[in-house]
């Protein structure tokens, strides 16, 4: 076990603080050039509109009117010119304070500064998972709070999915790892799409709702009757412009008139679809509008180079059936529908027409259209947004790496897994000590002893986030990592229950029951298991005894694990059983204060800290010489 400071691989990141920071800097000059050319602007309208309006006045009651026309009309040009130039001076600020924010919270991210990270509310943490709640991996100051860039919902269930598999799949995670390296250093095309999601939403904080919209697509599906009357009405449409003209130059009676009222009973019967189809073209480009402007961003600036990348987005790609085609339809449609607006010519081309009808239909069709593709779009946007999270997450960490996924048939004569300068992606650089561990065997056990707040629950904590990132196909917090396909399952933050009776014994002892069950389930990948403080619960005799006989249970099982405990009595098991290794924190005692390293190393812990502690706080302890 080999000890390390973690420091010597902490040179990237720095740099690339340095230059998020310069980026800031030139975009809030930048911010300021244009807040003042905007106010110049707005004092300029003020100033033309308030003149011109008084002049005009003026030349009006010197009785000059074509002066006055003059002075109105070139007031009014000139005062339209500025506002024009003006909203594109605004949309220009708007741009860049997006920008910077951007910027800003990966900044935020980099320096793990919670409060100016954006936390989106989602799925409560299920208490029953394997490991969810012990490895703080979802929730406020959690892993998924940390990388969660995600717009909309699927992208950022899809992520929280990832993290918490419980099912290890080898493939999904090296092909997830090819795709994230490919976006790793496309850090332009990621914040622009960032920038483009938030323009399109109006830079709103909540996950944009898939599910609603899907709903909304497949609703309504319409009558049988609405293609069959659409069909005769054109009939007859055509019919009343014949039968008119005829009857205009006087060659057949005025059965315009019949057919005319045929026409109209028959649009009358349609009216329902008739009556909310404004709203309806509306309320589709609406809630289409956020991914129409993402999705045609990633048919233009998606990096075709990248092989895999374009693999994935290929649906989106597709010169035949991409969504910007469909999205253009649903614009002619609901420009169609402004018709409504004007109730002089409405009426007139419906009469000669049967123009609401015909779009109505089209407005059918092309929603089925949309609500048959949409699943598949949105899965790849869902997929896209999580791997853009993990390579925004690998960018701002530049000293993370990707672990290597080795074989199951491959581990028999190598180590199973194998971390150097293993560090807590939760904690802050300047605060955080990185360790190395090595495991070679199904069955081992790590038992790490050491005193109160000298790193143990951490350290399971720390090796636990990093095996949830290594199985999403995302970088780890170490300078290597090395694994084969583990399933995980923690025993760390126990609790008891009021409500249900449960005692905190009774509480830790389904717990321990249901790791053991995990243990024994038949299954080709091994568990990696992590208990805090075993049996704690109970009385040292009680403690001991059942201790001992679990872990003796545990290393014949298909898994491998570390055991944080005070109970000193523990580490004998060492010398009785060849799976269990010893490793320990320590700590020391300087000018009457406690001095933690954070170190793992080799062997049983030689000291205990729990009365010194008593005695620094005042309790009536008293020390043995």
């Amino acid at each position: 076990m080999a000890e390390s400071t973690g420091a010597r691989f902490f040179n990237k990141k720095p740099a690339r603080l340095d230059a998020l920071e310069k980026q800031i800097e030139r975009l809030q000059k930048r911010l300021m050039k244009l807040s003042r050319l905007s106010f110049r602007y707005s004092l300029a309208r003020l100033i033309i509109f308030v003149g011109g309006t008084l002049s005009s006045f003026v030349a009006f009651y010197l009785g000059s009117p074509w002066l006055g026309w003059l002075v109105a009309l070139s007031s009014l040009a000139a005062f339209s010119i500025l506002v024009y130039q003006h909203r594109k001076i605004e949309d220009s600020v708007t741009r860049h304070t997006l920008w910077r924010d951007i910027r800003t919270t990966h900044i935020a991210r980099m320096k793990l500064d919670w409060e100016n990270i954006p936390f989106k509310a989602s799925t409560p943490p299920q208490l029953e998972h394997p490991f969810e709640t012990d490895l703080d991996l979802t929730g406020k100051y959690s892993l998924r709070h940390l990388m969660d860039i995600s717009v909309s919902h699927g992208g950022g269930k899809r992520l929280r999915d990832w993290l918490l598999s419980t099912e290890p799949d080898p493939h999904a995670t090296l092909h997830r790892q090819t795709l994230i390296q490919e976006l790793v250093p496309l850090s332009l095309f990621r914040d622009k799409l960032l920038l483009t999601a938030a323009l399109a939403s109006g830079n709103s904080k909540e996950h944009w709702d898939s599910d609603t919209l899907l709903t909304w697509l497949r609703r309504d599906p319409p009558p049988k009757s609405l293609r069959h009357s659409l069909i005769v009405l054109v009939v007859l449409a055509v019919i009343n412009i014949v039968f008119f003209a005829l009857n205009k130059l006087a060659l057949l009676p005025a059965l315009w008139i019949a057919s005319l009222a045929l026409y109209g009973a028959i649009y009358y019967a349609q009216r329902k679809q008739i009556a909310t189809f404004f709203q309806d073209a509306l309320a589709l480009e609406h809630v289409l509008a956020n991914f129409k402007f993402v999705f045609q961003y990633l048919e233009v600036r998606l990096p075709r180079a990248k092989p895999h990348l374009a693999k994935l987005c290929e649906p989106l790609l597709n010169l035949n059936d991409r969504p910007s085609t469909y999205f253009r339809r649903i614009a002619r449609v609901a420009q169609a529908a402004q018709l409504q607006r004007n109730p002089l010519l409405w009426p007139v081309v419906n009469a000669l027409v049967p123009w609401d009808l015909y779009f109505v239909y089209r407005l059918h069709q092309d929603r089925a259209a949309i609500a048959e593709r949409m699943p598949v779009w949105l899965d790849v946007w869902f997929e896209l947004e999580a791997l853009i999270a993990v390579a925004n997450f690998s960018y701002l960490n530049p000293d993370y790496v990707f672990p290597k996924i080795i074989s199951d048939e491959s581990s028999k004569d190598r180590k199973i897994f194998c971390a150097h300068d293993l560090g807590h992606p939760l904690i802050a650089d300047d605060k955080k000590a990185c360790n190395d561990l090595a495991m070679s065997v199904r069955g081992e056990i790590a038992i790490i002893t050491g005193s109160n707040m000298s790193g143990k629950s951490t350290f399971l904590r720390t090796v636990g986030i990093n095996l949830c990132l290594a199985n999403a196909g995302g970088p780890v917090n170490a300078s290597h990592f090395e694994m084969t396909p583990f399933r995980l399952f923690t025993c760390i933050k126990v609790s008891d229950s009021l409500a249900d009776g449960i005692s905190y014994f009774y509480a830790e002892v389904k717990r321990l029951k249901a790791l053991l069950t995990e243990l024994e389930r038949p299954h080709r990948f091994p568990l990696f298991f992590f208990v805090d403080e075993i049996f704690r619960g109970t009385n040292n005799r009680e403690r001991l005894i059942g201790s001992t006989a679990y872990l003796r249970a545990l290393v014949q099982q298909n898994g491998l694990g570390l055991v944080a405990t005070h109970d000193l009595e523990l580490v004998k098991l060492a010398g009785t059983t060849p799976q269990v290794k010893n490793y320990h924190f320590r700590e020391d005692v300087l000018n009457g204060r406690m001095i933690f390293d954070y170190k793992l190393r080799s062997g049983p812990c030689p000291t205990t800290n729990a009365l010194e502690i008593m005695q620094m706080e005042g309790l009536p302890v008293k020390l043995e010489s």
